[in-house]
């Protein structure tokens, strides 16, 4: 009797077992696809990266064009700032008949040479005495020769090396007018600077 209980007995658990626990498993849900709203979102975020991307090359695009202008801008101020200085540079200055001394008009225009020969400390010139058609070649030669000393000791003095300074003397031998009157000698006695060396880029004083 027993024996029939304990089977019995065994028989419902197992029925109560299966009743809690049995039965088929249920299936893992199907994966979804993206929706519609992830995919707009993704949509917008591809055309923001590249608007961005071409935002930055539109940009760098100006700044290159930015740069490109200032260093022409800078280029041509350098030129005209060269050309300037050059044409200060080769200002004449003038004596009077038969003499070698600087005339006191003529001191500005030697103060500006001197300010522009310390400004650019490569930049060598020349100094060439000239002479009107009055007197020997050989006395207009001497002569041409003492203003184109009296030109250089002023430079120097005013602290310029002698050394980036050269002189010359051509006489009569180059008039600026051939004319045969005071107003033709009068030009022709003359210094003349014109740059030697160091004068392709010239800073302003």
């Amino acid at each position: 009797m027993k024996r029939f209980e304990l089977l019995v007995l065994g028989g419902l658990v197992a029925a109560a077992v299966a009743a809690c626990g049995g039965g088929a498993k249920p299936e893992p849900p199907a994966p979804q696809g993206p929706n519609a709203d992830s995919i707009a979102e993704a949509e917008r975020k591809r055309q923001d990266s590249i608007e961005r991307a071409q935002r930055e090359a539109r940009e760098r695009e100006e700044a290159e064009r930015v740069a490109r202008q200032r260093a022409a801008d800078s280029l041509a101020a350098m030129g005209r700032t060269s050309e300037a200085v050059k044409t200060l540079l080769g200002t004449m200055t003038h004596f009077d008949f038969d003499k070698s001394n600087i005339r006191p008009e003529d001191i500005a225009v030697l103060d500006q040479k001197v300010a522009i020969l310390q400004a650019n400390p490569n930049l060598r010139i020349r100094v060439a005495g000239n002479c009107d058609e009055r007197g020997s070649d050989e006395y207009n030669l001497a002569l041409g020769n003492r203003r184109a000393t009296s030109a250089k000791q002023y430079l120097v003095s005013h602290g310029v090396d002698g050394g980036r300074i050269e002189t010359v003397s051509y006489g009569e031998e180059r008039p600026l007018d051939p004319s045969h009157n005071e107003e033709a000698w009068a030009k022709n006695r003359n210094d003349q600077f014109e740059i030697v060396s160091g004068g392709d880029v010239l800073k302003q004083p």
